[in-house]
């Protein structure tokens, strides 16, 4: 019998004051056997570093063409696809000719530099492509504020995001590696 995802319920603020989006969102996440609370983790924090009305978690490490995270239009074209975690090349590119936006997530710290290094050169051309590497200390950080029931709060200012619950706050500053040149 296999393993059941765990399910994390989630009461999110975003205070997002480089976007000027004030919200609070209810989210349920699953999260895969195989996943760790790191991953868990980031996959909120993209949420919040996104939040929209749209934004949804995709089905998760079991479906391969779906992302973490996406939002669609209301006549269902691929807006914004996001994919935490260190995707190979190819599903980079085929996110890329399937949406608008393309927001890649890295963590990990040593092995997200080698990973970079390996497909960066690869992926010059892609204009509609972002790719946002998450310090490794602030992402263990972030697995000590996972809990079966969450009630959190994120800041965001100046690109540094503070994601806090009633005892734990951390703060994480993405580095870009690659901004994308479209227009979204």
């Amino acid at each position: 019998m296999a393993p059941k995802a765990t399910i994390y319920k989630v009461e999110l603020q975003v205070s997002d004051m480089d976007r000027h989006y004030y919200a609070t969102h209810a989210l349920t996440l699953a999260q895969h056997p195989s996943e760790t609370d790191e991953r868990l983790m980031v996959r909120l924090l993209a949420f919040a570093l996104h939040a929209d009305e749209r934004l949804e978690f995709g089905r998760g490490l079991s479906t391969e063409d779906e992302p973490d995270l996406w939002r669609k239009s209301l006549t269902g074209e691929i807006e914004q696809w996001i994919d935490v975690g260190l995707p190979g090349e190819q599903r980079i590119r085929k996110a890329c000719g399937r949406a608008r936006q393309v927001i890649v997530i890295g963590y990990g710290g040593r092995s997200a530099d080698i990973w970079w290094d390996k497909i960066s050169d690869g992926l010059a051309r892609s204009k509609n492509l972002t790719v946002i590497d998450l310090p490794a200390a602030a992402v263990q950080a972030l697995a000590g504020l996972a809990d079966r029931t969450m009630e959190l709060q994120c800041l965001i200012q100046d690109g540094q995001a503070q994601l806090m619950n009633a005892k734990i706050s951390v703060t994480i500053e993405p580095m870009l590696r690659m901004a994308s040149s479209a227009q979204v």
